[in-house]
């Protein structure tokens, strides 16, 4: 079984003098020396190095106190999630699946192979606890593919001991420069092994590659928004598998905001390659959202009992909330998992790929970013606008509600439109996100109570056929009834000067 650890850590450049004395550093009341320990570890990638161009390493290690599989994703600089499996001959299925969207079918090969003589100290605090982990590797690399170019250096690793404060961080690396010490230039042992060994072709294309053109045309604008999403989605897959908190919904998001950029954005790209892909991004998010909707509807249901006086809770409405949930929880995360291994979803990834590497462009792609991309987000605010007005029309019942959850739905496009266009037009496509931001949340707020009189009518249902009391559902029926209301009344004074400031 594998498992997650948070690795905090800084790299510094040394050279043959060895670690500096610590004893000096504040906080730090010993310096326990812990031996020597010889490392191998060989690093495993694709032949065109997907994985490193992502800051992800993922090796099999022998040697030292944790040998074995490990699998490292970038947090932020000098931040990583490792996630460890045991030493076997082969990639444990666990890892395998969280690499599996950066990797798809491509075969893993040894790309580098890193041996290091590890000399380690252990700083600790006055009362024996652990404050961070300080080694110096002596780190020989040879390249396994392209050449089998080598590379040697000494480095120094200071670590963070788990739930040790991160100063030790700052106090440790004071007296490390006061030393002549100086911070590494590159971010891990794999990205400078590869720099180092690799055919001086390489290296001289490295060193000329220059960063992409900034984006001119409107069909510049929309590919590179379009790119960002995929990358999205690409980039949360493990995240999603290894249930990371918000990572479901972020994941959700980057689908439904490419495929409301194919509908926003229809003149630009041929609608007859991004339809077929816009409903496998439906598919996606409605398998995403598989007990998301109702989570969501079971913690409003939760937290408004929760708030509820005891008086006015009658029965066992609790227990009934809970059994009502479960019966209706449709997934599980044994079943998102098998749409995320399925050949369906990689064949989704591949389109967008194929997509992006040969976008099916339109002649009004070619075009002035700020006459193109300001046409189609106001011909989606003026398709709002009309939703709105509509609904704000109708009397307060049934058919105002289904108005104004349309009306959702499409101030949701007309936001996603403006941000992908805020690039291209600027502030004023970032004053519409903002607004269309508030107006889809108060329309949420409205579908919002919509569903959950709907789950309370259910729930009265179920108790009075149980012979339980219906009166709490009763009451909490009213007060989302109240809600709503307050939504409808709060619309006008909200929308009127938004539909007066967007120009025409």
């Amino acid at each position: 079984m594998a498992e997650t650890k948070r690795e905090i850590e800084r790299k510094y450049e040394s050279d043959e003098s060895g670690l500096p004395d610590l004893t000096g550093v504040a906080g730090v009341a010993a310096v326990v020396d812990k031996g020597l320990a010889e490392l191998d570890a060989t690093y495993y990638d694709t032949a065109d190095e997907r994985l490193a161009g992502a800051a992800i390493t993922l090796r099999r290690r022998t040697g030292g106190s944790d040998a074995g599989w490990h699998l490292k994703f970038p947090v932020s600089p000098g931040v990583r999630d490792e996630i460890q499996a045991p030493l076997s001959d082969t990639l444990p299925r666990d890892l395998a699946g969280l690499i599996r969207s950066r990797v798809r079918d491509t075969e893993l090969l040894p790309v580098v192979r890193l041996r290091s003589a590890r000399d380690v100290r252990e700083l600790t605090d006055g009362e024996g606890r652990l404050l961070a982990e300080v080694s110096v590797d002596a780190v020989r690399a040879e390249r396994l593919t392209g050449g089998g170019g080598r590379a040697q250096w000494t480095e120094i690793e200071v670590e963070l001991a788990d739930g040790a404060d991160p100063a030790v961080l700052d106090k440790v690396e004071k007296r490390l420069l006061k030393a002549g010490v100086r911070p590494s230039k590159s971010p891990s042992k794999l990205a400078r092994a590869l720099t180092e060994t690799a055919p001086k072709k390489r290296r001289k294309h490295r060193r000329a590659s220059r960063k992409p053109a900034p984006p001119a045309t409107a069909g510049d604008h929309l590919l590179a928004y379009l790119r960002e999403q995929r990358d999205t989605i690409v980039a949360l897959d493990p995240a999603v598998r290894r249930d990371v908190y918000d990572s479901v919904h972020r994941m959700r998001v980057a689908t439904r905001r490419t495929r409301s950029a194919f509908k926003s954005y229809g003149k630009l790209l041929d609608r007859a390659v991004t339809d077929p892909i816009g409903e496998e991004l439906k598919w996606l998010a409605g398998e995403l959202g598989v007990d998301r909707d109702q989570e969501v509807l079971t913690e409003r249901l939760t937290d408004t009992i929760g708030a509820l006086p005891r008086t006015l809770t009658v029965g066992p409405v609790r227990t009934r909330l809970r059994t009502w949930s479960h019966a209706r929880r449709g997934g599980s995360r044994r079943r998102l998992i098998a749409v995320l291994d399925g050949r369906r979803y990689l064949a989704l990834l591949g389109a967008l790929d194929a997509l992006l590497a040969e976008p099916p462009l339109l002649e009004p792609a070619a075009g002035d970013p700020a006459k193109v991309i300001a046409k189609a987000v106001r011909k989606d605010f003026d398709k709002l606008a009309v939703l709105v007005d509509q609904a704000l029309g109708l009397p307060p019942g049934p058919d105002r509600d289904f108005a104004l959850h349309e009306a959702r739905k499409k101030a949701k496009r007309a936001r996603y439109a403006a941000e992908a266009a805020v690039p291209a037009l600027g502030g004023p496509a970032g004053g519409l996100v903002k607004s269309m931001k508030a107006v889809q949340s108060l329309l949420g707020d409205h579908q919002d109570s919509v569903m959950t009189r709907e789950a309370l009518r259910d729930l009265a249902r179920q108790a009075h056929t149980a012979g339980e009391s219906a009166f709490t559902y009763g009451v909490l029926y009213g007060r989302e009834e109240q809600r709503a209301a307050d939504a409808e009344r709060e619309l006008p004074g909200l929308w009127r000067p938004i539909r007066e400031t967007v120009p025409a």
